[in-house]
């Protein structure tokens, strides 16, 4: 995998800036109070250069680059790993590769996805199109049909058992790592769901 060139890289700062700053703001003032126009200020960049790297406000919330790096990750499972533990060890790998200063930038992500209404209607829309992605990625190792059925609910068992995870971890205001309650929940789907 080639690294990424300086032309990406700075694309990729200028996005972490707008959120770090974007962050920082709402937590100070509160997400309604804040203005495009005061995250460009902090961001040192003009209005019109957010909405080129996140269309609404609400984006600056809910998107990340986890998506790509979870199909990677799952797109490097042994062939003949059952598809449920090569997702749950895909999660734990991928989440491995956050580094623990993004932790408390997540959490306070999550707890403003969970708790801003205008927030939680974009974060059903970016569920789903992580369903379409990690079906595709799913699909594409099982030799299946995206739009399997059997594709589609295996995936959607598994963002289904996100949700209460991000729920709990919000909760408990980030007491256990994050990545230890996604394990913990994938591995209650592979186990079948005993109660």
């Amino acid at each position: 995998m080639n690294s990424p060139g300086l032309r990406e890289r700075k694309k990729a700062r200028t996005r972490r800036t707008i959120q770090e700053q974007a962050l920082r703001l709402f937590a100070e003032q509160g997400y309604d109070a804040t203005t495009i126009e005061q995250i460009a200020e902090a961001a040192e960049i003009s209005p019109s250069t957010i909405f080129r790297y996140f269309p609404t406000k609400e984006d600056i919330v809910v998107q990340d680059d986890y998506d790509p790096m979870l199909v990677t990750t799952l797109a490097g499972q042994p062939a003949g790993k059952p598809p449920l533990r090569a997702i749950r060890d895909t999660f734990r790998e991928t989440m491995a590769l956050i580094p623990a200063t993004e932790q408390q930038e997540i959490l306070a992500r999550a707890r403003l996805q969970l708790t801003i209404p205008a927030i939680r209607s974009r974060v059903m829309q970016n569920m789903l199109d992580t369903l379409d992605v990690l079906s595709e990625a799913i699909a594409r190792r099982e030799g299946r049909d995206p739009h399997d059925i059997a594709v589609l609910t295996l995936t959607g068992a598994v963002m289904g058992a996100l949700i209460p995870t991000l729920q709990r971890w919000v909760a408990e205001d980030g007491a256990r790592p994050l990545s230890e309650l996604v394990d913990e929940a994938l591995a209650l789907l592979e186990e079948g769901l005993p109660i």
